[in-house]
């Protein structure tokens, strides 16, 4: 069965449009297409980098065709293999003109310079995009086990398309990447299976807990001063409920000024955004018709949907976190990697004095160390 779904291959030369298969007749992390990167998404110091497209796993476990980049350090591979970071990136939008593998970072020079490091220490890199960025369908934004599966397809989808991949790797990630990546470290061994050998991973500005910012929306909220995005983060997990639960009718809790401001986050990018937020002098408060806790028992399915699993951890994980952050309060995650040292996880935490932005190069001083241990 083919799909009305077109897509883009390219291995050389123009690309050629093709019709892409049914994500449901093949198996998960099988490539379906291969494209050049444009140059906005190529990682300076790289060579020979690609975007690839994959199947994966969507909102209520639906097969769906995602992307990734990949990039390759220069020069010949060494014996084995490179050796693979998996990046899990932080939010950038909504909108598919948002996807890394297609407008490159949205904090290009920190995620450059984060990048070329371990570039430059030997690892290749895989860059998932996640389930609806730059490929069909909306993005279940913070849908922890979606975002696993993605990163891990991803690797999957790599390491059998170059045999200069070893099968080796970890995950990395930052802020929406950050819980990604620790998500995905409680999920890689069993999503991965022995096909692949999951070596650890690091999660900077980790955001522990923040489904509890979600339980006390609705009309009448006293304005607060938040961070230059959170309204907009608020937005996109809103967007991302009723992208997984299409059933809760989330559009019901809004008013017009609050379904607009959410059809509008659905396409948009989040610097662009999130001044257009500011500008407006948008208030949550003031976009609902009533209370989101009127949801059935919203603590535990927001937990179930976007909470970061405490305990199950079979390799190591690092998490660096800035003193200074407010777009992810650094209680919430020093309180997370508690938790998860209380249940004997085999957790490392480093801070530094930095905000959320400037944890992500802070922490490689600690992190390099960390993941090359990992690979010994």
């Amino acid at each position: 069965m083919v799909s009305t779904v077109t897509s883009v291959a390219c291995l050389v030369g123009a690309p050629i449009a093709i019709a892409a298969p049914d994500p449901g007749d093949i198996a998960v992390g099988t490539v379906t297409a291969v494209e050049p990167l444009a140059p906005e998404a190529v990682l300076p110091g790289s060579e020979n980098s690609q975007r690839i497209l994959y199947r994966s796993t969507t909102a209520r476990d639906e097969p769906t065709i995602t992307s990734a980049a990949v990039y390759f350090p220069p020069g010949d591979a060494p014996a084995g293999g490179w050796p693979v970071i998996a990046w899990a990136h932080g939010t950038i939008g909504l909108g598919d003109q948002s996807a890394y593998s297609i407008a490159g970072p949205g904090a290009r020079e920190r995620d450059w310079a984060y990048l070329g490091t371990w570039l430059k220490q030997g690892y290749a890199i895989v860059a998932a995009d996640y389930a609806g960025l730059g490929t069909p369908g909306d993005h279940p934004y913070l849908n922890g086990k979606v975002e696993a599966h993605n990163v891990v397809d991803a690797v999957k989808a790599a390491t059998r398309q170059y045999s200069s991949l070893a099968k080796k790797w970890a995950v990395v990630g930052q802020s929406q990447g950050g819980g990604a990546a620790v998500t995905t470290a409680r999920y890689a061994t069993e999503f991965g299976g022995p096909e692949l050998d999951y070596r650890g991973a690091v999660g900077t500005g980790v955001p522990a807990y923040i489904e509890h910012i979600l339980l006390p929306l609705g009309p009448h909220m006293p304005p607060i001063k938040l961070g230059a995005h959170t309204t907009a983060y608020v937005l996109y997990i809103l967007n991302g409920l009723r992208t997984t639960f299409p059933e809760l009718n989330i559009e019901s809790y809004l008013n017009d000024s609050g379904r607009d401001w959410l059809a509008r986050a659905n396409t948009s990018t989040l610097e662009p955004f999130g001044d257009e937020l500011t500008a407006s002098g948008v208030v949550l408060g003031d976009l609902f018709a009533r209370p989101l806790a009127q949801i059935p028992n919203l603590p535990t399915l927001l937990a179930g949907y976007m909470g970061m699993p405490e305990s199950g951890y079979d390799k190591p994980v690092f998490l660096g976190h800035g003193l200074q952050d407010t777009d992810v309060l650094t209680p919430l995650t020093l309180t997370f990697a508690a938790k998860m040292q209380a249940t004997g996880q085999p957790v490392t935490l480093r801070t530094y004095p930095t905000d959320h932005s400037g944890a992500v190069n802070a922490s490689l001083v600690d992190s390099v160390p960390f993941v090359r241990d990992l690979f010994d």
